[in-house]
C-alpha cells in the first residue's frame, strides 16, 4: 500500500503580465548602468580601483538596482558559492546560526560544516517555536531557505523574515529556485542578503549572486580578492543577457505546470494516483503512482524525450520535461516516497507533451514487475486502472500559488 503524499504549500507565482513588466524593468536597469557599446564589450582581471572587472561591477550594479538593494556581488560556485560567500562574510567558527528544523540541502550542509558554525534548529512552521528561539537573544544571524526543504513545509518566508527583523536578527536567504519565480525574493521581503545561482537562471556555469546590504556585500568583495576567483566580464554579460528573458519564461512554465497538474488530477494519464504542486526545490509536480515503479519511471520517460536528471534545475541546457526522483532532502525526511513518487517539471514544454511522455512511459511499465522498497514484487494488475478525480490538497498553500 503506498503512502499518500503530504499536504503541500506551494509558493505564489508571478502572473504573465507582471513577468513582462519585470522583464522590461530589468532592461531599464541595464540601460541605466551600461552605455550602448559596453553591452558588447567585456574586460577581465582585477581592475585596481574596483578589485574586479569593470563589466562585472556594472552587472552587479544592475542587479542591485533591479532588486532594490544597496549592493550586489557576483561570485564563482553558483548558488552554493553565493551562500558560502554570504555566510562566510558574517559568521565565524562557533557562532550560532538559526536554521529551520529540516534536512538541510546537502551542499549547504557542507558549507555549514566547513565554517564550523553552531547550527541551532527551530521549526519555522511553528510560529511559537520560532519566536522562542528568536527571543533567546543567542542569534545575530538566521538562515532561511525560500523554497521547501520538506514537502510539507508551510512557513511563509516573509513572515519568518519579519519575525527575525523584529527580534533584531539579521538574515541570509537561499533564494535558489525562487528568485524571479515568486513575486518577491528574500531581500525584497526584508532580508539582509539573497543568494542564488545565475546558472539556474540560464546564465553560464558556475556564476552565483549575493544581493543585499552593503556591509555584507563589501565583505564578500573583500574576501574574493584573488584574480582567479573573479567572475570575468564576459561571464557577467552572459548572465545578464540570459536573465533578460527569464521572468516571462518562468511565468509560462508555472502556468504549464498548473495546467498539467489539473489534467493529471482529472485522470487523463492512467497510473497516477495523486498529484501535488510543490516547491520541492524548483516548482514542480509531485506524482504518486498507483504502483511502486517510481525508480524505473525516469529511464522509461527518457525514451520518449524526457530529461532523466537535472543539470541545474532550469539551466540553459534543460528544455525537455524533467521526470526525476524526489530531492535528497525531501527523501531524507520522507524515505517512503522513493518507490511511489516522482517529481515532474515541464521546463520549456507544454502540458500536452508532459502528459504524452508520462502516459507512454507508464504504459511501458504497466506489465513490468514492480519492486517496492522492501523488495516485494507487486502484481502488475494491482492499483486502479485510472487515477482518481482531483484529490484534496492539489492547491493547498499558505501564500497562494
Amino acid at each position: 500500500m503506498s503512502t499518500r503524499l503530504p499536504r503541500t504549500y506551494p509558493l505564489p507565482t508571478v502572473a504573465l503580465e507582471d513577468a513582462v513588466a519585470n522583464q522590461f524593468r530589468l532592461v531599464e536597469c541595464a540601460a541605466r548602468h551600461f552605455e550602448g557599446q559596453q553591452l558588447f564589450e567585456a574586460d577581465a582581471g582585477v581592475s585596481p580601483d574596483l578589485g574586479r572587472p569593470r563589466t562585472t561591477a556594472r552587472v552587479e550594479a544592475v542587479l542591485a538596482d533591479f532588486f532594490g538593494t544597496q549592493a550586489a556581488a557576483l561570485v564563482q560556485g553558483a548558488g552554493t558559492g553565493a551562500i558560502r560567500a554570504a555566510l562566510g562574510a558574517v559568521l565565524g567558527a562557533g557562532d550560532p546560526l538559526l536554521v529551520h528544523r529540516a534536512p538541510v540541502y546537502r551542499t549547504t550542509g557542507v558549507t555549514l560544516r566547513g565554517l564550523g558554525v553552531e547550527v541551532v534548529e527551530a521549526d519555522f512552521n511553528d510560529r511559537a517555536a520560532l519566536d522562542r528561539a528568536l527571543s533567546s537573544g543567542r542569534f545575530r544571524w538566521a538562515y532561511v531557505q525560500h523554497t521547501r526543504q520538506r514537502a510539507a513545509d508551510s512557513y511563509v518566508p516573509g513572515e519568518v523574515l519579519a519575525a527575525c527583523r523584529a527580534a533584531r536578527v539579521r538574515t541570509v536567504v537561499d533564494d535558489n529556485y525562487a528568485v524571479l519565480r515568486v513575486p518577491a525574493c528574500g531581500v525584497e521581503l526584508g532580508a539582509d542578503a539573497s543568494c542564488f545561482s545565475l546558472f539556474k537562471l540560464h546564465g553560464p556555469e558556475g556564476v552565483g549572486a549575493v544581493v543585499g546590504a552593503r556591509d555584507l556585500v563589501d565583505r564578500v568583495h573583500e574576501d574574493n580578492y584573488s584574480g582567479g576567483g573573479q567572475v570575468q566580464g564576459h561571464q557577467a554579460l552572459d548572465a545578464l543577457r540570459a536573465l533578460s528573458h527569464v521572468p516571462v519564461m518562468w511565468a509560462v512554465q508555472s502556468r504549464v505546470g498548473t495546467e498539467a497538474a489539473e489534467r493529471l488530477a482529472a485522470g487523463e494519464v492512467p497510473g497516477i494516483a495523486e498529484v501535488r504542486i510543490a516547491n520541492a526545490q524548483d516548482r514542480c509536480l509531485l506524482l504518486r503512482l498507483d504502483r511502486p515503479v517510481a525508480r524505473a519511471l525516469p529511464a522509461a520517460a527518457a525514451k520518449y524525450g524526457a530529461a532523466p536528471y537535472p543539470v541545474g534545475s532550469n539551466s540553459r541546457y534543460e528544455i525537455a520535461p524533467l521526470v526525476y526522483r524526489m530531492s535528497g532532502s525531501v527523501l531524507e525526511d520522507a524515505p517512503e516516497l522513493a518507490d511511489w513518487t516522482v517529481r515532474v517539471n515541464p521546463m520549456r514544454a507544454g502540458a500536452d507533451l508532459v502528459l504524452d511522455i508520462l502516459g507512454r512511459a507508464l504504459h511501458d511499465l504497466r506489465d513490468a514487475p514492480a519492486v517496492g522498497g522492501c523488495g516485494a514484487r507487486v502484481p502488475s494488475g494491482s492499483g486502479p486502472a485510472r487515477a482518481p478525480r482531483p484529490s484534496p490538497g492539489l492547491y493547498d498553500r499558505a501564500a497562494g500559488g
